[in-house]
């Protein structure tokens, strides 16, 4: 099933035409007010913000309040080039096939951390998140689920302590994200069996998260290594 313009994400594309702002002004450079730069990109509210918190967690953009606030181009750190040298990978299957690679060696750090970190908010925006799975699961619409999964482990990111780590996890997974272009289970499932193995994974994976116990933790984690040991096979990426 191909994913078609919705699933791609509004807020990603959002994201993007801030970043294009961004980089094509000097460090500093007032980019609008935040209805400014809403108006431009041409997206809800709600959309806009969800872009807005992309491009700043990837050093694009910083955002000041008051009068004579607004949106400014933000100078690229070092940890912000990394997350966009990522990006500009070549987005052929080598590519993809290293960011899931190295994302997935990554997970333990982040869930570990994210079991040190989660406030109950946090919590809430996770089971959130199963909650979109399951919908999409019910719904038989694998792009659906898969774009719910990925956001939750964004926001399972988004509470880690390092900057650095932050920079690296997410800026692999929007590689995986933006070249990922249809779902299939492997041979000998179906695709419903697919989603319901991931989402019991991910289910148990934030039940440890929020439970915060070490050993539980570990058997989550192993649980969804392998559940994703087969993300080659059930997916198509684009060349």
């Amino acid at each position: 099933m191909a994913t078609d313009e919705t699933a791609v994400g509004r807020p990603e594309r959002a994201a993007r035409q801030i970043g294009d702002l961004a980089r094509a002004a000097s460090p500093g450079t007032w980019l609008g007010t935040k209805e400014d730069v809403r108006r431009t990109c041409d997206v809800s509210v709600g959309t806009f913000n969800e872009a807005l918190r992309l491009a700043q967690s990837r050093g694009l953009v910083r955002v000041r309040p008051g009068p004579g606030g607004g949106l400014f181009a933000a100078a690229q750190s070092p940890l912000a080039r990394l997350g966009n040298s990522v990006l500009a990978l070549d987005t052929d299957e080598t590519s993809v096939a290293d960011a899931i690679r190295i994302r997935d060696a990554l997970e333990p750090l982040i869930i570990n951390d994210a079991a040190w970190h989660s406030s109950p908010a946090d919590i809430a925006t996770y089971r959130a998140q199963l909650d979109a799975m399951a919908a999409a699961r019910d719904d038989a619409d694998p792009t659906a689920f898969l774009h719910a999964n990925w956001q939750l482990h964004e926001r399972l990111a988004g509470v880690n302590p390092s900057p650095m780590l932050r920079a690296m996890y997410t800026a692999l997974l929007d590689v995986v994200r933006n070249h990922t272009t249809a779902v299939h289970a492997a041979e000998g499932h179906t695709t419903d069996e697919l989603m319901q193995t991931r989402y019991e994974a991910h289910v148990e994976l934030v039940a440890a998260v929020a439970d915060g116990d070490p050993e539980r933790i570990r058997g989550a984690i192993a649980r969804h290594s392998v559940v994703h040991a087969n993300d080659h096979r059930q997916a198509d990426r684009t060349t």
